[in-house]
């Protein structure tokens, strides 16, 4: 074989493998909704009730949140639970006016007869998992929720959660997340139907099955001694969450989720937030893969805890296999062309990809939506816009992934919150991304290049089944790169005063 005949064996090699991993965890998703439908009857109950309610403390961390920073405080105070058995942190690292607001809000909720205790930090250390750490020095409860300033938990969310913690193995009671503004754009409805699927059947299915799941960061309640078993709130991921759920599941703690117990939040409704979000989530993750995978494996856990705990922690990595097969697009094109190929076996490599990956995806949404809302069809038609989105945030995520893959540090940076107020605030960028960021021209060459993929497919009979893919690929990258310009163009910039005081605390 010639040099040529190598680098083409080469490229088509790493194609058919990236193509192999996005239908491999394209198949994952059919083993989640199996696992629903198997288990979905099973639902917790407490083992009992408490004869006396258990002091909990309520932790509100939070960051430059002026939008919502006095309304979280309000409908924390708003919870059915006696007083004498509640306490109230607000655990505030802004550097904006959200510090005046929420003193204001604090001396106001004390002056009601409220335990509120007010703590602020300068330095963020340790960002969110250091601001939580820093809060149980003084927390007096037993059990801490845990709120992000976006939600808006209900007056009964203790009542109907803290009874299940009278089974001594539970460590964590996650509720599900609604959302306060899933109507408002195309960008939130794709949004919530995403995190739908992952509350309505990944966290029923896992938890259920006797699977590990993980906490959410916010709308749930941990046992204290259960984080101090499991070694604390650690910051050395940008995910302390998912980091602490494994930790203490491998220490033989136990999860519920209550699906029917909802917390409404926000979801963000700008395109360079939401891509900030899921920078931060994809980072995160690939960090505690690294760090806690080998463990997992190593332990004596059962097989299919080991199995499912592989693809969640490492389910972040389709992104790179996306990526892949996305860039090497053209050139498997060009190859199919060449003496020896068998067209109908690449022909089928696509059909598979497309059952395992694309139907897989509509299976699982539609299955989430029918369980949520007793329909399905009205979320048929956003599938195309949701497959383009997650083809177009791959660069960015692929990005992240790097990152962790390099451990090269980043702050934790938060998704800014608006309080239904767009635009009225300073909003943080993305972790190393400026004004002038190049990730969306990148992005936007890559909608040009999947543009031409598109016509010559349409063109080529050996390709045509991959042309309403392309298409929807080429609407993904152009849908993500114009709205993160646009977005750079008509947001505020970070005042200098709050930008200055982020970069000493760093």
């Amino acid at each position: 074989m010639d040099c040529m005949g190598l680098v083409n064996a080469l490229f088509m090699s790493v194609y058919t493998i990236a193509v192999l991993m996005v239908s491999v965890y394209g198949l994952h998703r059919y083993l989640l909704v199996f696992l629903y439908y198997r288990h979905h009857k099973k639902e917790p109950r407490p083992k009992g009730t408490f004869r006396e309610l258990p002091p909990v403390t309520v932790q509100l961390p939070m960051y430059n949140e002026q939008c919502v920073a006095r309304r979280i405080i309000e409908h924390a105070c708003r919870i059915d639970y006696p007083r004498d058995k509640l306490q109230i942190q607000v655990l505030d690292d802004s550097t904006d006016d959200t510090v005046e607001i929420a003193r204001q809000a604090v001396s106001r909720a004390k002056a009601q007869g409220f335990d509120v205790e007010y703590l602020h930090r300068s330095d963020r250390w340790g960002f969110k998992a250091g601001a939580l750490e820093n809060g149980l020095k003084s927390a007096k409860g037993d059990f801490i929720a845990i709120f992000d300033a976006d939600f808006i938990p209900e007056p009964s969310f203790l009542h109907r959660s803290i009874h299940y913690f009278t089974d001594p193995k539970v460590c964590a009671v996650q509720t599900r997340w609604e959302h306060l503004n899933r109507t408002d754009s195309l960008l939130t409805r794709s949004q919530a139907i995403f995190l739908d699927g992952h509350f309505a059947i990944e966290h029923v299915a896992r938890n259920r099955s006797d699977r590990f799941m993980s906490f959410n960061g916010t709308a749930g309640t941990w046992r204290r001694s259960a984080i101090e078993a499991s070694g604390g709130w650690q910051h050395d991921t940008l995910t302390e969450d998912l980091d602490l759920s494994y930790r203490a599941q491998l220490r033989g703690w136990k999860f519920v989720f209550l699906r029917e117990l909802a917390a409404p939040a926000e979801l963000p409704p700008e395109m360079n937030a939401f891509k900030a979000q899921q920078f931060r989530w994809t980072k995160g993750g690939a960090q505690t893969a690294m760090k806690l995978l080998p463990k997992l494996l190593m332990s004596h856990e059962p097989l299919k805890v080991k199995v499912e705990g592989f693809f969640h922690l490492t389910s972040f990595t389709m992104h790179l296999y996306m990526a892949i097969m996305v860039t090497l697009m053209l050139p498997a094109m060009g190859l199919r062309h060449l003496p020896g190929e068998n067209p109908l076996w690449r022909a089928g490599v696509d059909i598979g990809v497309f059952v395992l990956a694309t139907l897989s995806a509509a299976v699982f949404y539609c299955a989430s939506q029918r369980e949520l809302t007793g329909g399905w069809r009205g979320t048929v038609k956003y599938l195309p816009i949701m497959m383009a989105l997650g083809v177009g945030l791959c660069l960015s995520n692929t990005k992240a992934l790097l990152e962790a893959f390099l451990k090269r540090k980043s702050e934790f940076v938060r998704t800014p919150k608006y309080g239904g107020r767009r635009g009225r605030l300073a909003v943080s960028l993305p972790p190393g991304r400026s004004r002038r960021d190049w990730l969306p021209y990148v992005e936007m060459l890559y909608g040009v290049y999947m543009l031409v993929c598109t016509v010559i497919g349409a063109i080529d009979r050996q390709s045509a089944v991959l042309t309403p893919f392309l298409a929807i690929f080429t609407f993904g990258f152009f849908y993500v790169s114009v709205s993160s310009l646009l977005a750079q163009r008509t947001g505020r910039p970070v005042r200098r005063g709050a930008e200055a005081a982020e970069t000493a605390g760093r």
